[in-house]
């Protein structure tokens, strides 16, 4: 093949640094965003947080002037009465307080209140306490021989955090390898732990946790001795809910039955959840959503994105014509502020445009609730604002809005659509609300099937599967029919 040079003319679409670090905080989510702005600021010298602007700084310098001729006219007009005096006061006034210039020494303690009131809320933050750690701290509380205090130790150990014991007495036996330690005495310790808080811990099944739950409860609770019957001996019919053999077994009235199983739901089928603390998750919401006379508004969240601003005092000290290293460095740092800062400010254009238009979209939801949702997708969002839909997807993805309704997430106001009997559309969102109604307003000893569900939605207009039902079902944890089934 012979070689030859050719000339090309051609368009090509590349992303300069400035728009990919648009894109990338774009798709940010608020922590990660404050974790990137600080970046920005340690690594720039050129970028500083703007405390107040410039405005407010303006109308205080005004106010400080005018107190301060205010003052000194005062001043001037009493000593003209008074005449001066040479006397001195012992404490003259300072421009500076004492915690700025010294650093306090003595910590705050906890449960110790501020001069103003407030408590220090974040001292009182207490480790996340396991069921294990409670488990323990009971066994050293209690009189356990070393022997004892090492099977305790182990069964402990075998607990997972829902208080179900996942190994049995046998494995922890082998565990121990101790030829002075019998089976029985493994099965005894198990026994002394499952007496611990909370009642049913340490169970090795769901019919032994409630059973060890109904045997802590006082003597005289009505029907407790029909209640450990039958979930002692007829456990199988009590998951079924089989009325009628539940009658025959124990002898007793519907009435009975009645009372029986509503004292069975009392108890906790997981007792480990009631010990376990887990950190409350915390999402710093990036819009405010609020209805003010009569219309619904979007605000910026001011937290979320602290305001940057290009410090005066480095950008002085460029100058133009010199070409040295600082001076190159200085107009490098100096560029990525102000890329960095545009950047920033299209971020916030763009969430603000994105979040008025959803709410302008699913009005009916702010006003009358989830059945009320309309259906809609990335691309209608698109459209309106002459936006690609990856760009709307960026936006949307880790960002929430704080509404009167809770603090929900972009995506959840986005959903497919069913199509009605009247030719509209309906969203999936919608339909999760009405299925979720229907089960709450249905008769616990006659709950609806999936098939009568679709029934009734199609009654109203809307068409709807089955399985569609079930799928939506599921995915709200909805248990099926059969065993949404009690007795009444």
């Amino acid at each position: 093949m012979k070689q030859t040079l050719q000339l090309r003319l051609g368009q090509y679409l590349t992303m300069t640094p400035q728009l990919q670090q648009a894109i990338k905080l774009l798709q940010l989510s608020t922590l990660d965003l404050k974790q990137e702005i600080q970046d920005a600021l340690d690594s720039n010298l050129m970028l500083e947080v703007e405390e107040e602007s410039s405005a407010s700084r303006e109308s205080s310098d005004k106010a400080e002037q005018v107190d301060g001729d205010s003052s000194q006219n005062a001043t001037s007009n009493e000593q003209e009465i008074n005449g001066a005096s040479d006397n001195m006061p012992e404490d003259l006034p300072v421009d500076s307080a004492w915690d700025d210039v010294y650093d306090s020494t003595a910590a705050p303690q906890s449960g110790v209140q501020r001069e103003s009131g407030d408590t220090e809320f974040l001292l009182h933050k207490d480790i996340t306490k396991t069921l294990n750690d409670h488990l323990i701290w009971q066994m050293n509380l209690s009189l356990f021989s070393e022997t004892d205090l090492t099977i305790a130790t182990a069964v402990i150990d075998a607990i997972d955090e829902n208080g179900y014991l996942t190994c049995s007495l046998e494995e922890i036996y082998e565990g121990l390898d101790d030829e002075e330690i019998e089976l029985s005495e493994v099965e005894a310790v198990l026994h002394r732990i499952q007496t611990f808080d909370p009642p049913g811990v340490a169970a090795r099944g769901p019919q032994e946790c409630l059973l060890l739950q109904l045997r802590q409860l006082p003597e005289e609770t009505p029907l407790l001795d029909f209640a450990i019957k039958l979930v002692a001996d007829h456990f199988d019919l009590l998951a079924r809910q089989d009325q009628g053999k539940i009658k025959q077994a124990l002898k007793v009235t519907d009435e009975e039955v009645a009372h029986i199983n509503h004292l069975i739901r009392t108890l906790n089928p997981h007792p480990g959840s009631l010990i376990t603390e887990s950190p409350s998750p915390y999402v710093v919401p990036d819009v405010f959503v609020f209805k003010k006379e009569g219309v619904w508004r979007v605000e910026l969240n001011p937290d979320s994105t602290p305001r940057l601003r290009v410090n005066n005092d480095y950008a002085n000290l460029i100058k133009r014509a010199d070409n040295s290293d600082d001076n190159n460095c200085l107009k490098s740092h100096l560029q990525e502020a102000r890329w960095f800062i545009k950047s920033l400010l299209s971020r916030n254009d763009t969430l603000l445009r994105v979040a008025t238009k959803i709410v302008e979209f699913q009005r009916p939801f702010f006003d009358y609730g989830e059945e009320a949702m309309k259906p809609l997708v990335l691309r209608d969002v698109a459209e309106e604002l002459e936006m690609h839909e990856s760009t709307i997807s960026r936006v949307t993805t880790q960002k929430y809005m704080h509404t009167p309704r809770g603090t929900l997430e972009f995506k959840y106001f986005f959903s497919s659509h069913v199509s009605t009997a009247g030719g509209g559309e309906c969203s999936a969102t919608a339909i999760r609300a009405l299925i979720k109604k229907l089960v709450a307003a249905e008769m616990p000893n006659k709950p609806l099937s999936d098939n009568k569900i679709a029934s009734i939605l199609s009654d109203q207009g809307i068409k709807v599967a089955r399985r569609t039902v079930a799928k939506y079902r599921e995915s709200m944890a909805i248990p099926p029919s059969n065993e949404r089934k009690r007795l009444v």
